[in-house]
């Protein structure tokens, strides 16, 4: 028998193991890494409670053989993670052993449409390390491609590096839309990545940023990283408010990283004429939205996935040059690898409007 390790495995609803699987081998074109902070992610919490957006996201956590990985739950999970190379594999020739570095998890067949455009987050195929299969972050060890691995700036700790993952998706989103220096936007919603759109705005120099949000907790975190104006969508006139303050023309842009109806009703009416909405938020079921307040206004209503190849190094730029600030305060606590079904997916499902990003220490967890 080989080598085993200690992993969180995914078996299907509200069953996670902390358990015993075999230590993977590092082969030709890949890097051993042992992970040190690993975040925990809504989008895992999900399936756990039996949600796995079947039909609308097949690849994520499958139960079925994975077109790419060939592997289907149990699954490790953790995608959200940073480590220290361990090993690397004949032919790697950017990173060596003892090199801090942090994961970008996108599984894609370089095949598609799409990924021979560069448009790897829209692979007709695509999965997640940590999701899909290729092992995770929640773990001892994990084996990936080269193309997975990014190195860390020295001034940036691996517990920062884990939150790098999440806040490419709001710098993502922003860079995916048509912001300039001077226009107004409106988040939806005070989550994490509602917090990463905050940041990301923050950082391209945006200074009317509107968040809608119902939790007090989260009320803060947002005006905590940087919005200039929280509103209640359970008290104040959503619409209203947004044209007062953006010259009572409507707010230039809505990121909707709620998912939900309500919200976004409200954010298409709160955008100005020839605005857009970019969406963030995966939805369960199909969602409703009038034409004519679209097509009376000329506005847009553009899809967002994740991230594209450099937007890791840019979220990593912004942080290492100081133009991305405090991204630490994202981190609301801390766990071992053995807390984590208690500490960490309970929690974030019980205590979730207290909870923006929980860390939980998979390796020596040194920061």
């Amino acid at each position: 028998m080989g080598k085993t390790m200690k992993a969180v495995v995914f078996h299907g609803k509200e069953d996670l193991r902390f358990q015993e699987v075999p230590e993977p081998e590092c082969g030709k074109g890949q890097v051993k890494i042992k992970p040190a902070w690993c975040g925990i992610c809504g989008r895992c919490v999900e399936p756990l409670r039996g949600n796995s957006y079947e039909g609308t996201i097949p690849t994520i956590c499958p139960t079925t053989p994975h077109p790419i990985t060939g592997e289907q739950v149990p699954l490790t999970f953790g995608h959200e993670f940073s480590g220290t190379v361990e090993e690397v594999g004949e032919g790697v020739t950017k990173f060596k052993a003892g090199d801090r570095v942090c994961v970008q998890p996108i599984i894609y067949d370089d095949e598609c449409g799409s990924c021979k455009e560069g448009l790897i987050n829209c692979c007709d195929k695509n999965g997640f390390v940590g999701l899909s299969g290729w092992g995770g972050g929640l773990s001892e060890h994990v084996v990936l491609p080269e193309y997975c691995v990014i190195p860390i700036p020295d001034n940036v700790p691996l517990d920062v590096a884990a939150l790098v993952e999440p806040l490419s998706v709001g710098w993502h989103a922003v860079a995916i839309s048509p912001f300039k220096k001077g226009d107004s936007a409106l988040v939806i919603g005070g989550g994490p990545i509602g917090l990463s759109v905050i940041q990301a705005l923050k950082a391209k120099g945006c200074d009317n940023i509107i968040v809608t949000e119902v939790s007090s907790m989260r009320k803060q975190y947002a005006q905590d990283f940087g919005a200039h104006h929280i509103l209640d969508p359970t008290k104040d006139d959503i619409v209203a408010r947004c044209r007062e303050l953006s010259d009572n023309k409507g707010v230039h842009m809505a990121f909707d990283a709620a998912g939900v109806q309500a919200a976004l009703t409200s954010a298409v009416k709160a955008v100005r004429a020839r605005g857009t909405i970019i969406n963030i938020a995966l939805w369960e079921k199909p969602f409703q939205l009038m034409p004519n307040d679209m097509i009376f206004r000329e506005r847009k209503w553009i899809g967002v996935a994740t991230y594209v190849a450099g937007d890791f190094q840019e979220v990593l730029e912004a942080i290492s040059s100081g133009r991305m600030k405090n991204v630490e305060q994202m981190i609301t606590k801390r766990i071992g690898l053995d807390e984590v079904v208690e500490g960490g997916f309970k929690a974030l499902v019980k205590d979730k409007d207290r909870q923006v990003k929980i860390l939980v220490r998979a390796g020596d967890g040194e920061v």
